[in-house]
């Protein structure tokens, strides 16, 4: 089926992709994370939710086979995650995207000054980090660090916490006046 869509997925699951570069994080360590962050040891109720690994060439499919044998033995019970070849990707529908940060009005409209077309949002990865903040799956702290690290400079992360409700003060002190 061409153009699932949430409410007429025919034969797909609901997915993530997830595009990396293997110089700085490996393919087995996306695995790691995955097993460690999921739990396969129930079979889905149906395919909209079924647990898969999907793998781009014969390593990616080795590691995925490796990682889940090894998970097996680790929890001494049989998974039921199926691994497949990646097909065609679909995205869900715009109001799908950053389901957890969609709740957060304001946190959305100042991060959305920064990226105002929609793509451009969708694939942030600030908008990703943000959206596993409002979730409750990372800290402000953490937040902050993250968004450092993807180069925002001090006023927008402050504008960023402002709108989520959090102590601007407590994670982006103002710089101390040397003399």
């Amino acid at each position: 089926m061409a153009d699932p869509s949430y409410v007429n997925l025919g034969d797909h699951s609901e997915s993530i992709e997830i595009t990396f570069d293997p110089s700085i994080i490996s393919y087995e360590e996306l695995l790691d994370v995955f097993w460690r962050f999921h739990d396969p040891e129930y079979p889905a109720y149906s395919t909209q939710y079924a647990s898969i690994i999907f793998y781009r060439d014969e390593a990616q499919k080795e590691a995925a086979e490796a990682s889940m044998a090894a998970r097996e033995q680790e929890l001494g019970t049989k998974l039921y995650t199926a691994i497949r070849p990646a097909g065609t990707f679909y995205q869900a529908e715009d109001y799908h995207q950053k389901y957890y940060l969609s709740t957060k009005d304001r946190v959305v409209k100042a991060l959305r000054a920064v990226y105002p077309d929609f793509s451009d949002y969708v694939a942030s990865t600030a908008a990703a980090r943000l959206n596993g903040y409002a979730g409750g799956f990372i800290s402000a702290g953490d937040l902050v660090s993250e968004l450092e690290k993807l180069g925002f400079p001090r006023d927008t992360i402050a504008g960023i916490l402002e709108a989520a409700g959090e102590s601007v003060a407590a994670y982006c002190p103002a710089p101390s006046s040397g003399g």
